[in-house]
C-alpha cells in the first residue's frame, strides 16, 4: 500500500515521555508556590513572587521542548565543538569579579538583562553532546586509553574544576557521576574507569577537607542529632518534614517546615516539603513519574538510528535521573547534603530549561527510532554498541 502520510507530519511522538516531565512540572509549580509563599511574603511582600518566576520559566521551558523535539538531533552532532566552546567560555567569565552574581560566597550565576542564568546547567547539557559526538566517532577506538577515555576525561575534568571553582560540588560531582556512565555505557574500560576514580579520590577528599562546612556535612550526616542546631539543622528538619507527613500529607500549604525552618525549602529541598504535605502517596507519584523517564529515555537510546542518538539519550536520561537520585537521598539523609535541584520540581529557571530541553531532544530520538527490536549489545570484544553495528562515520 502506498504510504500516504503528508511530508510535512509531526514526528511521532512517545507521550508518556513528553506526560511524565509536564505532570511533574506541574507538581513542582504547586509546590513551589506552596513552599515559598510564606518567605516570598517576608522578603518581597508578595506571596507569589517566586511562583510568577517559575511560571514564566515552566512556560518558556514547555515551548522549547515542543520546538525543539521537532529538530533533528544530527544536528547537535555538527555543532559539538560551538556548543562546548560556549558553554566553556560562560563557565570562566562567571568567575570573574564583578561579571558573575555573588549570591552566599559562590559566583554562580550571570546576569543577561532581567534574566540571570546559571552556566553550570548548560555545561552539564554541553558535555553531553560532545561526549555523544566523540563516543560515536571514535566507537572502534573507544578501548584504547589515549583515543577513547583520555581525551575525554580532560574535557569533562575541565568543566569540573570549573564548576568547583564557583564553588559548586555538588553538580561537579553530578556531571563527574554522567561522564564516567555516558563513557561505561560507550565502551570504555572499567579499569581505565577505576583508575580514574582511585586518582581523582585524594583531590575529591582535599576539596571536602578545606571547606569546614562540607567537611561537616560529611561528618553529620550519618548522625545529624550530634548538631542539630548548627551542621546537622538542615538535615535535621528535612527529615522532620519527611516525617511528619505519614501517608496522606499534612495538606496542601500545610507544611510547618517551610515557616523559617528548613532552609532552601523551594528548591534543593523542596522533597522534604512535598513529603510532608502530600505524604507518601504523593513521594510515591513523584518516584514513578521520574521512573517513567528514566524506562522511556532508555528506551530511546535501545532504538536511536545511530550510535551518537544511543549515547545523547543515555546522557540526557542520566542528566534528569541520576540528579534525581541524588536529590532524593540528600533530603532522605543517604547522602551528604549538597546544593542539587531536583528536576522540574525545584524553583530555578536555568535547571526547568536545561531539563526541558533535555526531554525535547529525547522526544525527537525516540521519534526517529528503529524500534524496539534494536537494542543495544555487547560486541564479542565487551565492547557496549549497538545491535545494528558502527555507524558514526556515515
Amino acid at each position: 500500500m502506498k504510504d500516504t502520510t503528508p511530508a510535512s507530519a509531526p514526528p511521532e511522538c512517545d507521550h508518556l515521555l513528553m506526560i511524565a516531565p509536564l505532570l511533574l512540572l506541574g507538581i513542582g509549580l504547586v509546590m513551589v508556590f506552596s513552599s515559598s509563599g510564606v518567605l516570598a511574603v517576608d522578603r518581597y511582600q508578595d506571596p507569589t513572587f517566586f511562583l510568577k518566576k517559575q511560571l514564566l520559566y515552566a512556560v518558556l521551558g514547555t515551548g522549547l521542548m515542543l520546538f525543539i523535539r521537532r529538530i533533528p538531533y544530527q544536528l547537535y552532532n555538527r555543532l559539538a565543538y560551538l556548543i562546548l566552546f560556549i558553554s566553556l567560555f560562560l563557565l570562566i567569565i562567571v568567575l570573574i569579579p564583578g561579571v558573575g552574581v555573588r549570591i552566599r560566597s559562590a559566583s554562580r550565576w550571570l546576569r543577561l538583562g532581567p534574566l540571570v542564568i546559571q552556566p553550570s546547567e548548560f555545561a552539564k547539557l554541553a558535555i553531553i553532546i560532545f561526549l555523544a559526538y566523540s563516543m560515536a566517532r571514535k566507537q572502534e577506538k573507544i578501548r584504547y586509553f589515549s583515543i577513547g577515555f583520555l581525551p575525554h576525561i580532560i574535557i569533562a575534568g575541565i568543566f569540573i574544576v570549573l564548576i568547583e571553582k564557583e564553588p559548586d560540588f555538588g553538580t561537579a560531582m553530578a556531571l563527574a557521576g554522567i561522564t564516567f556512565l555516558m563513557l561505561f555505557v560507550g565502551g570504555t574500560r572499567l579499569t581505565h574507569i577505576f583508575l580514574a576514580v582511585i586518582a581523582a579520590s585524594p583531590l575529591v577528599v582535599y576539596v571536602i577537607l578545606k571547606n569546614k562546612m562540607r567537611l561537616e556535612r560529611m561528618t553529620t550526616f550519618i548522625d545529624p542529632w550530634k548538631n542539630p542546631q548548627e551542621a546537622g539543622y538542615q538535615l535535621v528538619h528535612s527529615l522532620q518534614a519527611l516525617g511528619s507527613g505519614g501517608f496522606w500529607g499534612l495538606g496542601i500549604g500545610k507544611s510547618r517546615e517551610k515557616l523559617f525552618y528548613l532552609p532552601d525549602s523551594h528548591t534543593d529541598f523542596i522533597f522534604s516539603i512535598l513529603a510532608e504535605e502530600i505524604g507518601f502517596l504523593g513521594v510515591l507519584i513523584v518516584i514513578c513519574l521520574f521512573l517513567i523517564i528514566l524506562m522511556r529515555g532508555i528506551a530511546a537510546s535501545l532504538k536511536a538510528q545511530d550510535n551518537f542518538g544511543a549515547y545523547l539519550a543515555i546522557g540526557l536520561t542520566a542528566l534528569i535521573g541520576l540528579q534525581a537520585a541524588i536529590n532524593m537521598a540528600v533530603v532522605s539523609g543517604i547522602l551528604p547534603t549538597k546544593g542539587l535541584s531536583l528536576p522540574f520540581l525545584s524553583y530555578g529557571g536555568s535547571s526547568l530549561i536545561v531539563n526541558m530541553v533535555a526531554i525535547g531532544i529525547l522526544l525527537n530520538i525516540s521519534s526517529q527510532g528503529r524500534g524496539t527490536k534494536e537494542a543495544l549489545t555487547r560486541s564479542p570484544k565487551g565492547t557496549i554498541i549497538p545491535a545494528r553495528g558502527v555507524q558514526a562515520g556515515k
